[in-house]
């Protein structure tokens, strides 16, 4: 027996709430980098930009 792939149709309201979805997850997921990034630049003093290559 062939297994058969059943795809879900979305109404066009669910599409819009899917891609709000996804860009509040991926807003969301950026400003804790930023968040992350701000802390180990706190941590690390300023010295941290300052230094030779």
């Amino acid at each position: 027996m062939a297994d058969r792939t059943e795809y879900v149709r979305l109404t066009p309201e669910e599409q819009k709430r899917r891609r709000r979805r996804s860009l509040a997850l991926a807003l969301t997921l950026a400003a804790f980098c930023i968040l992350l990034f701000a802390i180990t630049l706190v941590k690390l003093g300023p010295g941290v930009l300052q230094r030779p290559l």
